[in-house]
């Protein structure tokens, strides 16, 4: 039998995410920029309520191509709030949508958004202690200090961290999970 994260639970779709993506670190900067916004949308909702409506969110926001995010208007964001296979928050609509002009504004000044995020590691995932998670650390505080600093919305201390413990930024795999020592 294979031991996980006590959060895995029994749900196979949540168990697949846990066993192939969570604190795998994440290196492509249009991956990092994706998982930020879907952690955004998130924000008081539970992670498996994403992870269902992650393909249609990839399909609503153009597979997250910041380019074209970008130039989404008024009446995407109409399209949007129409649309019942995403989370239809106005406001977490129009984060993610000047979370892409800002994306681009970063790479346009020669700051690449992978770089900007592991340099706060210095390139290296975090091993957290195996038995207690933190809801927030101060380095996530001071993540979404930098973050929210640039123009990112949706990107508080706890929402941070959850987005460092997916993206690999820090390996919070209990002691007694599989995914412990290969994260």
């Amino acid at each position: 039998m294979t031991t996980r994260c006590g959060w895995a639970g029994k749900d196979l779709q949540m168990q697949a995410y846990h066993d192939t993506e969570w604190g795998v670190p994440m290196r492509d900067s249009r991956s990092l920029w994706e998982m930020l916004m879907l952690e955004g949308f998130q924000a008081g909702l539970a992670w498996i309520v994403i992870l269902r409506k992650r393909d249609a969110f990839r399909a609503a926001f153009a597979n997250f191509d910041p380019e074209i995010v970008a130039r989404f208007d008024d009446k995407d964001i109409e399209r949007l709030m129409a649309d019942p296979g995403i989370v239809r928050a106005r406001a977490k609509i129009e984060a993610t949508i000047g979370g892409a002009r800002i994306y681009l504004g970063m790479r346009d000044k020669g700051e690449d958004f992978s770089e900007f995020v592991w340099s706060f590691v210095d390139g290296k995932p975090l091993i957290g202690d195996g038995v207690s998670v933190p809801a927030q650390t101060p380095l996530s505080a001071e993540i979404s200090k930098a973050l929210k600093s640039r123009g990112f919305k949706f990107v508080g201390p706890t929402i941070v961290y959850a987005w460092m413990q997916a993206i690999g930024l820090v390996n919070d795999h209990s002691n007694a999970c599989f995914r412990r020592s290969v994260a």
